[in-house]
């Protein structure tokens, strides 16, 4: 039977493969006192090239257990000095509120300003009837809406007639009690 050792140069090559390959395996596997895991030094930490850098060892690596005060009185006298925008929100800030200015009357006096006035009521005096009776009534058009209405009637649900003149109607809006006056419109 033969081995393959026919061959001799061969066989010395296989076998110095095999010891190396067997050499590589014990060195990986065992249990040797340096870190393989660590990352070699750069040149800019270990060397000093750079004069502001100072390579100091991380704490991790450190195996003194004291307390360093000098790095927590370092870490306590910073505050926060944030714009006043919430960094945990999403949305943008809203925009700042305008100042505003001296020139308005209202706000010189420290007054607030008067309310708005009320909306229109829409309504258009269109006409007035006499009926026999001599209560005097009035035509209303509001769109197409068309109210026939006497003095201290209620039109529209909203709108009370307080009087009623030859050329003019006033008409009350009971929710906001702002009297409104229409003139006859010719049409």
């Amino acid at each position: 039977m033969k081995l393959g050792t026919e061959n001799k140069q061969k066989t010395i090559v296989a076998g110095v493969l095999m010891v190396l390959a067997v050499g590589v395996f014990v060195y990986q596997f065992s249990g040797n006192s340096s870190d393989p895991s660590a990352p070699p030094p750069t040149a800019s930490t270990s060397s000093g090239a750079r004069g502001a850098h100072k390579a100091r060892p991380l704490m991790a690596h450190s195996l003194d257990p004291t307390l360093r005060f000098d790095l927590l009185r370092s870490s306590e006298d910073v505050t926060y000095q944030g714009n006043g925008r919430n960094i945990f929100s999403s949305q943008a800030p809203p925009p700042p509120q305008p100042i505003p200015q001296p020139t308005d009357p209202a706000l010189v006096n420290n007054q607030p300003p008067p309310p708005p006035p009320p909306p229109p009521s829409g309504l258009k005096f269109y006409g007035f009837a006499n009926p026999k009776n001599g209560t005097k009534k009035v035509f209303l058009i509001k769109g197409e809406d068309i109210f026939l209405a006497k003095e201290g009637d209620v039109v529209d649900r909203r709108y009370k007639i307080v009087r009623v003149g030859p050329s003019s109607v006033d008409v009350q809006d009971v929710l906001t009690n702002h009297t409104e006056t229409l003139p006859l419109s010719a049409g």
